[in-house]
């Protein structure tokens, strides 16, 4: 038999039993009404922006209480999920395991609701790939260049099976192809959330910002950019003025953004990313598009995306986070990503 219909046959049987939105009924996963508006909880299942393979950006973003989740970005997903079980922190997620599966297993199953890809780099896609024979059936969200992407160059039955239903055939549709048109929020299905894209500038590559809402709170997840005075662009811009008004209503309880860099790399070898200068100076263009320079004080604003050295010396996160807090004149709460980081941001 070829590798295509072994494929085909293997998944077709995994699947068979279940209907495409098979998930826990609501009863077993919905939070109760005490804990409702209080925020987010925040998973890191990968942290960093490259070379570490088992710790790539993937964000495990859910309201606060409620274990119907999303992935924002997807580079590590199962060794993220062990990782965060070695440390203790998947215990309230599993309690309702009443299955054979690990705690990792349960949550990637039953908790973990959905994909928000930002774009198709590698380091953001890798775990939902290799994960992808094991997942449960899934909608993947994101702007359609990145469906695209996806679709062509990575499951097309030649660098992986086509586990989506879309493309080359066969079809394992094990993930369910939602395109977001940027600006106009979505519900996120299965869950509490809505989310907006927003295109961001990543070189010659279009990333995508995703602001997630849960009655009126809101967290927005950044996937790579670079800033626009360098990538001739006013995309950081406007999303800046989109989500002001989520600043001013105190509604915004987190940023997750990128600082792949620290400031010893100069502009034109950034590659559509962010420096520890370059995070700053964009929050304060969100400060005044607030018209109060007070206004992000408190803010909690996650740094994904570092990458990692191979090189001695001081580690890179500990500078990054040095030259934030030395020019931190905004009252901001920076904190940097670490696998298997827990927060609850209110």
């Amino acid at each position: 038999m070829s590798f295509i219909k072994s494929i085909t046959c293997l998944l077709g049987a995994a699947l068979a039993g279940n209907a495409f939105w098979a998930q826990p009924s609501w009863s077993e996963n919905a939070r109760s009404p005490a804990s409702a508006h209080t925020g987010f909880d925040i998973l890191v299942l990968g942290a960093r922006g490259g070379v570490q393979d088992g710790n790539l950006s993937a964000y495990m973003i859910s309201p606060h209480g409620d274990h119907r989740a999303i992935l924002c970005d997807a580079g590590t997903v199962v060794n993220g999920l062990n990782e965060a079980d070695h440390h203790g922190k998947l215990i309230d997620f599993s309690k309702s395991n009443q299955t054979a599966l690990t705690p990792a297993g349960y949550v990637l199953h039953h908790v973990i609701q959905g994909y928000l890809i930002s774009h198709a780099h590698l380091d953001h896609i890798a775990g939902l790939a290799i994960s992808a024979p094991d997942d449960t059936p899934k909608p993947l969200y994101g702007l359609q260049s990145t469906l695209d992407d996806l679709s062509q160059y990575v499951f097309n039955w030649h660098i992986w099976p086509n586990f989506a239903d879309h493309g080359n055939a066969p079809f394992l549709k094990t993930y369910i192809y939602q395109p977001l048109i940027p600006t106009h929020s979505q519900p996120l299905q299965n869950t509490a959330m809505s989310v907006t894209a927003w295109p961001l500038s990543h070189g010659p590559v279009t990333s995508t910002a995703f602001l997630i809402k849960s009655g009126s709170d809101a967290l927005l997840y950044l996937g790579d950019t670079g800033p626009d005075p360098v990538e001739k662009t006013h995309r950081l811009q406007t999303l800046w003025r989109a989500v002001a008004s989520d600043v001013q209503k105190h509604q915004l309880k987190a940023i997750i953004m990128e600082a792949s860099y620290d400031n010893s790399r100069p502009d034109n070898v950034l590659f559509g990313h962010l420096t520890s200068h370059w995070v700053l100076k964009s929050l304060h263009d969100l400060a005044q598009e607030t018209g109060d320079a007070t206004s992000l004080q408190g803010l909690t604003v996650v740094i994904s995306h570092i990458k990692y050295t191979l090189n001695t010396g001081a580690k890179i996160q500990e500078t990054i986070k040095r030259q934030l807090e030395t020019e931190n004149d905004l009252g901001v709460n920076f904190v940097i990503a670490e696998q298997g980081l827990r927060l609850h941001v209110h």
